[in-house]
């Protein structure tokens, strides 16, 4: 698909974004989710695993990079690494587990075995094979994926081996994410289990809604904040208001600093006491503004489909099945040192607020059908979407690294942008050496 049809390009061009216009055509047209398969999740890093999931040699969970069912293994030198779990022979998965432990690999189709470097260590009728003319098992063992790397415990991983390097990918938004990933001298791990779920939506449309969303906070979660709060949720775009949005490369983050307003609505005193105690610590690792954003009133996307919600610690991959569908994965991250009761108290608190039967997901869910399924009309979707919040409002911010864009006012529609250019360019380039160098960063007028 590298020369795209006009009528494709077109979409693609996005041309009334940098006036705060949103092309709908985007989150249901099959060829253009046909094209992210290619050019968003066939070569942007995704999130694969919290190190602590792989936590010795043999350890293995298996995922999805976009449509591609993904091995990710703790090897025998105790690296990670990650492989399509597809056999070489006819395709079949090698391993059909969600998570485990073990040395080797078979394929239940042809009996071929995998070590956990994905060598081809055995076959079955394997005498049959060794007298076909240019057999080579070495070249048939799982493929890997072109690059694996980690940040402070998240494993990431690119189909791409011409994709940018990791650091490069994340950029200054690193600086961002210590502030979950880094406020301890412990680091973090993944509680055990995950939720998995299934929505009727475009994935794009809960990804943005983390990436910049704090406008639907107040409105849509009116009633489960009387619930776990007690009262509701405060006002976020007052002339006075204390908050922020940043992007860079297409991740971001939009966040006040009120130190614990997501922690809070999980109902567990536990942690906000855990927080309180902690705060000079977070002084020292992080300063200011990071040291109170730890558990405020926040949400994150790291592009293009990793999010998560600091506070309330869930950390979420929006999987795309179709264009109207979305499968949710959902762990939850804590500080290695918190004591066993905090985090079986952030376990409780996610369940109650950010799960499929969570008070707080359960106000979300059905906006994101019914933005998708309204997308499906043919008026409709001749309509732009407005989306020029927060024009004009860029700021500095003490101690930020340089490349990290940063807006004031959390009530904005910055970061939707910046996540749609950062899409756009992508999709309209052919190859990483074709995207331009960082569209994320023009602010409106």
């Amino acid at each position: 698909m590298t020369d795209l049809p006009a009528r494709l390009r077109e979409v693609l061009a996005l041309k009334e974004l940098d006036q705060g216009r949103l092309d709908p055509r985007i989150f249901q047209d099959p060829e253009i989710y046909e094209l992210e398969l290619e050019r968003i999740f066939g070569r942007c890093w995704l999130f694969l695993a919290h190190e602590s999931q792989l936590p010795e040699y043999g350890s293995f969970l298996t995922t999805w990079m976009g449509k591609d069912n993904v091995l990710v293994v703790r090897r025998r030198d105790n690296t990670i690494g990650a492989y399509l779990n597809s056999c070489p022979h006819r395709a079949n998965p090698v391993v059909r587990a969600a998570v485990g432990n073990a040395k080797t690999f078979v394929c239940n189709y042809h009996c071929w075995s995998f070590d956990a470097d994905g060598k081809l260590r055995s076959l079955h009728e394997e005498s049959a094979f060794e007298r076909t003319p240019g057999f080579d098992r070495s070249e048939l063992g799982l493929r890997p994926v072109a690059q694996v790397d980690s940040y402070k415990g998240l494993v990431f991983g690119t189909l791409d081996p011409a994709a940018p390097s990791l650091a490069d990918y994340l950029g200054p938004f690193s600086y961002m994410m210590d502030t979950v990933l880094d406020n301890d001298p412990g680091g973090t791990e993944f509680l055990p289990g995950s939720i998995r779920s299934e929505i009727s939506c475009n994935y794009k449309i809960p990804a943005e809604n983390f990436a910049s969303d704090a406008l639907h906070a107040r409105y849509t979660h009116a009633s489960a904040a009387q619930v776990m709060l007690g009262r509701q949720v405060p006002l976020l775009g007052g002339p006075d208001a204390e908050s922020f949005q940043v992007n860079a490369n297409g991740h971001c983050w939009e966040f006040n600093l009120d130190k614990r307003g997501n922690a809070a609505t999980l109902g567990q005193p536990l942690i906000k006491d855990y927080l309180r105690g902690h705060e000079e610590q977070f002084i020292e690792r992080l300063g200011w503004p990071r040291a109170w954003a730890v558990g405020s009133t926040s949400s994150v996307t790291i592009f293009p489909n990793f999010s998560f919600l600091p506070g309330q610690n869930t950390f979420r991959v929006w999987r795309p099945v179709a264009p109207n569908q979305t499968v949710l994965h959902t762990f939850v991250l804590v500080n290695k040192n918190a004591p066993e009761e905090v985090k079986r108290a952030w376990r409780i608190g996610a369940m109650h607020t950010f799960s499929p039967t969570g008070l707080f997901e359960s106000d979300d869910v059905p906006p994101w059908q019914g933005a998708t399924g309204s997308h499906q009309g043919t008026a409709t979707r001749k309509h732009h979407l407005y989306s020029a919040l927060g024009g004009g409002s860029r700021v500095s911010l003490p101690g930020a690294p340089e490349g990290l864009n940063v807006f004031k006012g959390q009530i904005s529609e910055e970061n939707a942008r910046a996540y749609y250019k950062r899409w756009r360019a992508l999709m309209l380039a052919p190859t990483w050496g074709d995207v331009s160098s960082d569209s994320t960063t023009a602010e409106m007028p």
